[in-house]
């Protein structure tokens, strides 16, 4: 499976994954208080810089970005269509500075932290009878580590359509992307059931996680 997070060396990688996922979830409440275009620009240039930190490369932060930054234009026109301009540019920059931001953490933060830390911000509601924080970890960290795979399969199959000279369409590509998707995600249920991850507290799965 082709995976969201890269290995790195740079200051970013040191930081405690824990912090990383606070700060983001902080930097995406801030940039939601304020409407002032020149603080949001600031916000986008200090997200940008630290996703250069990252040290992605051009084209692989390109692919990660494209999909989301496509969505953010389309959603920008409309903005200016239909609202002020500034309510359009105010929802533009804090959507772009949040993608930038969320893109430099999920490429390094791993699925096994990730899920840690699911798993620790939940221990009160385990404590209390209310859910299995290691369950839950589990079950976001499987669909943060599914969503690069979909994707990377939807290309596979429009790679192929077009080989054989077929027209693109949504409904020859779709019902292929879930058989796959779901056999897949069955294979994983059985792994993850063989292995006895299920039902387990955080602090038993903690560190089996590859």
């Amino acid at each position: 499976m082709k995976s969201l997070h890269v290995e790195g060396t740079g200051w970013l990688y040191k930081l405690s994954p824990r912090l990383k996922l606070a700060g983001l979830a902080v930097f995406s409440v801030a940039l939601f208080l304020t409407r002032d275009p020149l603080i949001l620009s600031v916000a986008v240039l200090l997200a940008g810089f630290v996703l250069w930190q990252a040290h992605l490369g051009f084209r692989e932060t390109m692919a990660r970005l494209r999909p989301v930054l496509l969505t953010i234009a389309i959603i920008a026109v409309f903005s200016f269509l239909f609202i002020s301009a500034l309510d359009a540019t105010i929802a533009l920059l804090r959507l772009t500075a949040l993608t930038l931001l969320a893109t430099a953490i999920t490429a390094s933060v791993s699925i096994s932290q990730f899920m840690d830390e699911i798993a620790f911000a939940l221990r009160p509601l385990e404590k209390l009878g209310l859910a299995n924080a290691a369950d839950v970890g589990l079950a976001v960290g499987l669909v943060v580590r599914f969503v690069p795979e979909v994707i990377n399969r939807y290309d596979t199959l429009r790679d192929a359509h077009r080989a054989r000279g077929m027209k693109v369409r949504l409904h020859t590509i779709l019902v292929p992307l879930i058989i796959m998707t779901l056999k897949d995600a069955d294979a994983i249920a059985d792994a993850i059931d063989a292995r006895g991850f299920r039902g387990q507290t955080s602090q038993e799965t903690k560190g089996r996680v590859p």
